[in-house]
């Protein structure tokens, strides 16, 4: 697929000054170190074509919610990171406006880059405020804007939308990728199309949901979800975590699937025949496989059961395009990790299948998992809900403000 916005290939950035806003609101551990650094790898294709195009580059970001400036949400970490990843120093400036961000980006020569602290400690930013954008606009002096964030795009921010107000604006390397790839898998898979959903809400999946009925070839339901569209099927789920008030939302689910297909919904919409449960949540619970009708009323079910793992397995294995959304367990815990572990292993052992890997808690899985970056995987997406917005087929704001491509 083709991108229909103006890139970073698109204008003559040469010698210039540019602001890019990239995504690094990366996971941190009880000592404040990086976890995951993702998002800061992502973001080096676009940092690099930058610099090689004698550039001085200008990056802001957030980082968590904080109330204020709390030191344990600084991006200097960040930064520390980010040099090693480039093989450069990056210089990085204790504020995202004002003097300080003038003086640090007269001073640094080209070819240089310069982060800005974490844009969350003004409470502007996520009030998509004109007057902040244009004072970040102002102390940076950009004479473009990159927007390379995927993981906000989905967010009507003054460092998203509002700052497109004030400087010619096109997408970077890492949101043209995430655009053309998901949108293309929706749009043109490579069939069959099998789409996994896990996580615990329906009412967060629904718009995905209910595109996938009408794209996919088959929809496997995971996770805590699957335990929802359980009992609405009339099973007894003990003391599982179920999301109440969902019969209208399912009703229209199956009508849909109804009017689409002559063979079985079953088929189609696949639940687990077999669950994994325990009767609390900790380290020492052992799983228990369990057929549906024989939980006991204090079982909780935390995974899909090892019948259903081997069910979903056989149907990855005649996919040529998986999308999934959603682990499918309580995957903090090894034994309730089973499902998720076996569906990673499925798609990075299938050479010939697309696999497309939604951001958040997905995400993170997958990476622990996997012990190559993500790379088993065709695409492993930065955004969460960016991306979940993005197969539901909704326009986002962060993308829709930057410059049309030529025709």
């Amino acid at each position: 697929m083709s991108f229909f916005k103006r890139t970073i290939r698109d204008v003559p950035i040469d010698n210039k000054t540019v602001l890019v806003r990239a995504d690094y609101n990366v996971p941190l551990n009880s000592t404040g170190a990086i976890s995951d650094d993702l998002r800061i790898r992502a973001s080096l294709p676009t940092l690099e074509f930058l610099l090689e195009h004698h550039t001085k580059v200008v990056v802001m970001s957030h980082l968590g919610r904080p109330e204020g400036r709390q030191a344990k949400y600084s991006l200097k970490p960040v930064a520390k990171r980010l040099s090693e990843l480039l093989g450069q120093k990056v210089i990085f400036v204790d504020d995202c406006i004002g003097d300080k961000v003038v003086q640090a980006v007269k001073k640094a020569p080209p070819n240089s880059i310069i982060l800005l602290e974490n844009l969350r400690y003004y409470p502007e930013e996520e009030a998509n405020d004109t007057a902040f954008a244009e004072k970040i606009a102002k102390s940076t002096g950009a004479r473009y804007f990159v927007q390379d964030g995927f993981g906000v795009v989905h967010r009507a921010h003054a460092s998203t939308e509002a700052i497109t107000h004030f400087i010619p604006s096109v997408s970077g390397l890492l949101l043209e990728r995430e655009y053309v790839t998901i949108t293309g898998a929706m749009e043109k898979p490579q069939r069959p199309l099998v789409a996994v959903m896990g996580g615990a809400k329906i009412s967060d999946k629904i718009t995905v949901i209910e595109r996938f009925v009408g794209i996919a070839d088959k929809i496997i339901i995971g996770g805590a979800m699957a335990n929802t569209f359980l009992k609405y099927k009339g099973h007894h789920m003990g003391i599982s975590v179920v999301e109440e008030g969902q019969e209208r939302v399912l009703d229209s689910i199956y009508l849909a699937a109804h009017e689409k297909l002559d063979t079985s919904i079953d088929d189609f919409i696949i639940l687990p025949d077999d669950v994994a449960v325990a009767t609390e949540i900790s380290e020492l619970a052992k799983r228990k496989n369990v057929k549906l009708g024989d939980l006991d009323p204090k079982d909780e079910a935390l995974d899909i059961g090892d019948a259903s793992i081997d069910r979903m397995v056989e149907e990855i294995a005649k996919a040529k395009t998986v999308i999934w959304n959603g682990t499918l367990g309580y995957a903090e815990l090894p034994e309730f990790a089973h499902g998720s572990a076996r569906l990673a292993l499925a798609l990075a052992t299938q050479a010939g299948t697309t696999s497309i890997i939604g951001g958040g808690d997905t995400a993170d899985f997958v990476l622990k998992w996997d012990g190559k970056g993500g790379e088993s995987f065709t695409h492993v997406s930065t955004g969460g809900g960016a991306s979940l917005e993005l197969m539901a087929g909704k326009k986002l704001p962060g993308i829709e403000s930057l410059l049309d491509a030529p025709r």
